[in-house]
């Protein structure tokens, strides 16, 4: 019996079955008295499409700069699959590499909110997204890589 307990707790196997939708707004906040007009909203700095791993995984990572300097990784449109101790990750290594494991100086930016739909989380204020070369969405429970996007700078 408790072989049994220990084994639901560890798979969870009811996520093989369940969905969590997500549809958060990108946020809005007021650009500081000091700003610029032209650059009072949101800038994309990074984007990219998702490639499967492990699980099938799509949809598109952003990451942008609101307007009162915070930095936000925007996933759109995503769509992968519920599992146990699911996260979001800033990786140094391309989406490929990321496959075989986070690397060096990743940056965890939270547990996966949703396996479907829009959502966003909040960058570390000392974070230089431009270090990063992708996002993972990494289960820390077998170690393994859902699915990962490579960033890509955005041309303004």
């Amino acid at each position: 019996m408790v072989a049994a307990g220990a084994g639901l707790y560890l798979f969870q196997p009811w996520k093989a079955f369940t969905d969590t939708t997500v549809n958060e707004a990108l946020p809005v906040v007021s650009a500081p008295a000091t700003a610029p007009e032209k650059d009072s909203g949101p800038m994309e700095l990074t984007e990219g499409s998702f490639v499967t791993h492990d699980h099938d995984t799509s949809g598109t990572a952003r990451t942008i700069r609101l307007a009162d300097g915070g930095q936000i990784l925007r996933l759109e449109d995503l769509r992968t699959s519920e599992g146990p101790d699911v996260r979001v990750y800033l990786s140094t290594r391309s989406a490929r590499a990321a496959r075989e494991g986070l690397g060096s100086g990743a940056v965890e930016l939270g547990g996966l909110k949703g396996n479907l739909g829009d959502q966003n989380y909040t960058v570390p204020a000392d974070t230089d997204v431009s270090r990063f070369r992708s996002v993972v969405i990494w289960c820390e429970r077998f170690s393994v890589s859902f699915g990962a996007a490579d960033l890509s700078t955005v041309k303004s």
